[in-house]
């Protein structure tokens, strides 16, 4: 596909995913996240062929110009909106599939100063909210789409959405993902929750001995008390019969 080609399928793709696109000019003129897009491919092509400096300069200058900061390395495919823009960062060995919408924000960064891949790769049709950030060498599957501002530090499944710092699945081919162990939340809290979630389950089994124990004494009470009752009236007779002036029945007549 030549560049001209190129630019009218990325107008048509954006007037299509954008309610606010009224017009293919106001495309063509108004959205710095395409421009800086198109301008991406240029210093693609110049770092590939080995004219790095200019290439990270001409990127510098489109970051300046945009606000949208993708680095010359970077390999991005056919339909990318960038919308808004404001802020983008995508990292030079991010790989970005076909279809992707970003948001103003977003970072595609890495995790540290390792060589090699260590920027994540978004697939075919991936979503991601405003100031969400995707960092180190991780897989964003198919369609799948990160919530603004989740920080999301490892692979996401096709079809899945994701939200939270760190990032969780909460729904994946359309059904809601319900989590019940807090590991899999991976969240710096988690060993406090499962602390909590632990002496609560103690303090539960505790309250059921205890309820059960009340319960047994409770049944046990009218037969304790009908036993003493019947100790108190053999005591009793024993001492009405060891008076010397005990009558019995007929006496004195």
């Amino acid at each position: 596909m030549n560049w001209f080609a190129s630019v009218a399928e990325d107008i048509r793709s954006v007037k299509d995913r954008d309610p606010a696109a009224s017009s293919r000019t106001m495309v063509l003129l108004c959205y710095p996240g395409l421009h800086a897009v198109w301008a991406h491919r240029v210093h693609h092509r110049l770092w590939c062929a080995g004219w790095k400096l200019m290439a990270r300069l001409m990127s510098q200058a489109t970051r300046f110009w945009t606000q949208v900061e993708i680095h010359p390395g970077a390999r991005i495919g056919r339909r990318l909106f960038i919308d808004h823009g404001s802020g983008t960062v995508i990292g030079e060995t991010a790989v970005v599939g076909d279809d992707v919408t970003l948001y103003q924000g977003v970072t595609l960064g890495g995790t540290g100063k390792g060589v090699g891949k260590r920027h994540p790769t978004l697939l075919d049709g991936v979503f991601v909210g405003g100031n969400a950030a995707i960092l180190g060498d991780i897989i964003v599957g198919e369609r799948s789409r990160v919530g603004a501002g989740s920080v999301v530090l490892r692979d996401v499944p096709p079809d899945s959405t994701v939200v939270g710092v760190p990032a969780h699945v909460v729904y994946q081919a359309g059904k809601r993902v319900l989590i019940s162990d807090p590991r899999e939340i991976s969240d710096p809290l988690s060993d406090v929750l499962i602390a909590v979630a632990d002496e609560v389950k103690q303090l539960k089994a505790r309250l059921e001995r205890l309820d059960g124990e009340l319960h047994s004494a409770k049944q046990e009470e009218p037969t304790m008390g009908l036993v003493a009752e019947k100790e108190e009236s053999a005591r009793y007779r024993s001492e009405q019969h060891a008076r010397s002036d005990y009558m019995t029945m007929g006496e004195g007549i």
